[in-house]
């Protein structure tokens, strides 16, 4: 993510990688945040209907309405894009429209999901990345979580889910290093020292 750190829309880059839905970083209002408190409320998504209609409704579930904590890079990017909005806003003159939302382009029309998606695209070409779908950010999180020792049920209500089971069978994909500690562990059986364990 530092390669993309002087990008617009760094903040809601960080947010998709906190393990927010797509839907969930487009409906994000100004008024669900609380810069101050380092919290923000997960309550409203805004996505797409047939490509072409914009849909806004409630989470998806009761266990998606929710409320996390931001960790401190999460909350000075979202700091910084305020700041950023409030010096376009005069900018555009009467042009700007003062949607309340956090993702919004530099006249302050909100952005759907589309629109977020071709973006990301945009920094990942530009920065010889993998081309990946936006939507894995929130396999990324919660491996990261559960190979660092968050407990299931902490995951669980970071996701959004009712029951963690949803989490760790769709989301929880560990890969070939992740599982490098498990083969130190191993050695053990065959008789060898078995190595210092990896953090991992």
């Amino acid at each position: 993510m530092l390669a993309v750190k002087d990008h617009r829309l760094y903040a809601p880059f960080l947010l998709s990688l906190m393990g927010l839905r797509p839907a969930e970083v487009c409906g994000m209002r100004w008024a669900d945040l609380d810069l101050d408190r380092a919290t923000l409320a997960v309550a409203n998504t805004r996505t797409l209907m047939g490509n072409t209609t914009v849909v806004e409704k409630d989470t998806k579930s009761l266990a998606g309405e929710r409320s996390l904590p931001l960790p401190d890079p999460v909350g000075e990017a979202l700091r910084s894009f305020k700041d950023r909005q409030a010096a376009e806003r005069p900018a555009a003159g009467q042009a700007y429209e003062d949607s309340g939302y956090v993702l919004v382009d530099e006249l302050g029309a909100p952005l759907e999901v589309r629109r977020l998606r071709e973006e990301a695209y945009k920094v990942m070409a530009g920065n010889a990345l993998r081309r990946v779908r936006l939507y894995d950010a929130r396999a990324s999180c919660f491996t990261y979580l559960a190979n660092h020792g968050v407990p299931d049920h902490l995951l669980a209500r970071w996701a959004g889910h009712a029951d963690v089971r949803t989490t760790k069978r769709w989301y929880v994909k560990p890969d070939v290093e992740d599982l490098r500690s498990a083969a130190d562990v191993w050695s053990g059986l065959t008789g060898h020292p078995t190595p210092v364990v990896r953090e991992m």
